[in-house]
């Protein structure tokens, strides 16, 4: 009985060590390039860039050519979401209304939620599947899964009680950062993770990996993982950040930083 309880203690004691192990992750500076641009929005495996500029137009440059999207009516362009590049959206939160882009930066849909029934104020927005965005709705402190086509929604959550930071979705998760907590959502709407906010203040997300950001340091939250870890890197001003794969990307001051992430 005694050896019992020793194995036990033995297998409990592994556990909880394993649960509470430290990985070892960093930002190491590979390169950085000079961009004059209001907003840097994304950057994807091939380079391609996204970006607005002061006079409110919305950019995707290559390596040989720079297209360029302008809906000058609509004021600042609030953020810009380019996970399926093949539907963009730019939302404009000042006149509540998204644009949806293909690839070729044409206009595929507008979205005014000014006169859609009921009516919403939109404070939040990210990428859906297939023809869906994610919505905060301001007056309700929920989120809306809604198809854009036909003008329905298809989910809603439960309301937050603190104000919203940030919002970043695909296909299958949405990550909505309060001031209190991250909460990680399916494309079901049912909530998977509430982990508490420690000093966070805005996202970045790709397929890999969620990354946070608190006044002068980044952290990282992997794919299937529950723990958020530290980012290893360089002390800087952290302006605007992405993350690409296992590229991070700081702009700041003109100025595009590369980091490779290493994950120990």
């Amino acid at each position: 009985m005694q050896k019992l309880v020793y194995l036990f203690l033995f297998f409990s004691s592994l556990c909880f060590s394993q649960e509470n192990t430290q990985r070892y992750i960093s930002a190491t500076l590979k390169d950085s390039i000079k961009i004059d641009a209001k907003a840097v929005f994304g950057i994807d495996t091939f380079g391609t860039l996204y970006y607005a500029t002061e006079n409110n137009s919305f950019h995707k440059k290559t390596k040989d050519t720079i297209i360029t999207y302008a809906n000058f009516q609509l004021g600042d362009i609030t953020s810009a979401n380019i996970f399926n590049p093949l539907k963009i959206n730019l939302f404009y939160k000042d006149f509540n209304t998204v644009v949806i882009l293909d690839n070729r930066l044409a206009e595929i849909s507008k979205i005014d939620f000014n006169i859609v029934q009921p009516y919403k104020n939109v404070s939040f927005v990210s990428s859906g599947y297939d023809n869906t965005l994610w919505l905060f709705n301001q007056d309700f402190q929920h989120l809306e899964l809604y198809d854009y086509k036909s003008r329905k929604i298809k989910l809603k959550t439960m309301p937050v009680q603190s104000q919203v930071l940030d919002l970043k979705s695909d296909y299958n998760y949405c990550y909505l950062l309060t001031e209190n907590y991250l909460y990680v959502y399916n494309y079901f709407g049912s909530l998977l993770q509430k982990l508490k906010n420690k000093d966070y203040e805005s996202l970045a997300f790709n397929k890999a990996h969620l990354l946070l950001k608190s006044p002068d340091k980044l952290y990282i939250l992997e794919k299937n993982e529950s723990k958020i870890q530290p980012i290893e890197h360089p002390k800087m001003l952290i302006n605007q950040f992405l993350v690409t794969n296992e590229s991070v990307y700081i702009y700041d001051e003109k100025l595009l930083r590369h980091y490779q992430l290493k994950i120990e």
